[in-house]
């Protein structure tokens, strides 16, 4: 942490009473020698005028936290800053010493009161280059209090021209859940979600195996569907589909 506000959180640990670290800040910091002794962690990031009366009401617990980090936070020894857009070789291995697996992941987020993950309905497994494909995930309230679930579906694509990162997000959607509510979401997903650009420098869409991972962050997934592309390989230009569709229900 910059300055002397490490030594100001070591003070404030030391006293024995429990501590809730709020961090106002633009980037992560390197948490790992505090975090075992923290009640929590709220990151706030730069949140504006109204940032002081919207942490109070998360603190008091008038608001259940629903937000999900765009960063990832670095574990101890990890390089700074990093992203979880990376290649296999950025990732933990037996070729470096260094373990980047970060202290809380891209997409991480925590709340007052969890939802449940009931089932993830990813359909035949066919999923046609021009086409789109259908998830449904089912969660369901089983708290006393209103929550939130953000449902993340990640692409990973094993084989292409380049080399590309072992998960990206392509969707994601928040999710308000009453209490004992049980709520269905369908993701409807376009092809043009797996494109990239390949070798000639343009986007293409290939056909092949892919996999779809749907969970809370990149690094807590609840489910993997596999899903096998067919069809010939395609072009995409501007015009494709950037985002999927979803669909709640119940």
């Amino acid at each position: 942490m910059p300055g002397r506000q490490e030594e100001l959180l070591e003070a404030l640990l030391a006293t024995g009473t429990p501590v809730v670290l709020v961090l106002l800040s633009g980037r992560p910091y390197e948490l790992s020698r505090q975090i075992d002794r923290l009640a929590a962690v709220v990151c706030g990031f730069y949140p504006g005028e109204e940032g002081a009366a919207a942490l109070a009401d998360v603190l008091s617990g008038r608001v259940n936290p629903s937000g999900r980090l765009p960063v990832s936070f670095p574990g101890a020894g990890s390089s700074q800053p990093s992203t979880y857009l990376s290649a296999a070789l950025g990732h933990r291995s037996d070729v470096s010493s260094v373990d980047p697996t970060p202290l809380f992941p891209f997409g991480h987020g925590l709340s007052y009161a969890p939802a449940t993950w009931v089932s993830v309905d990813a359909g035949t497994g066919e999923w046609p280059t021009d086409g789109t494909c259908r998830v449904v995930t089912t969660l369901r309230n089983d708290t006393e209090i209103t929550t939130t679930e953000v449902v993340q579906i990640y692409l990973h694509d094993p084989v292409a021209e380049v080399a590309r990162p072992v998960q990206q997000l392509i969707g994601a959607v928040k999710v308000d859940l009453a209490p004992g509510q049980t709520r269905s979401v369908t993701a409807v997903l376009h092809a043009d979600l797996t494109s990239y650009t390949g070798r000639a420098g343009h986007r293409q869409v290939d056909p092949g195996v892919v996999e779809l991972r749907v969970g809370r962050s990149s690094e807590d997934v609840h489910a993997t569907a596999p899903f096998t592309l067919t069809g010939p390989r395609r072009r995409v230009g501007f015009d494709r589909a950037l985002v999927p569709t979803f669909e709640i229900g119940g």
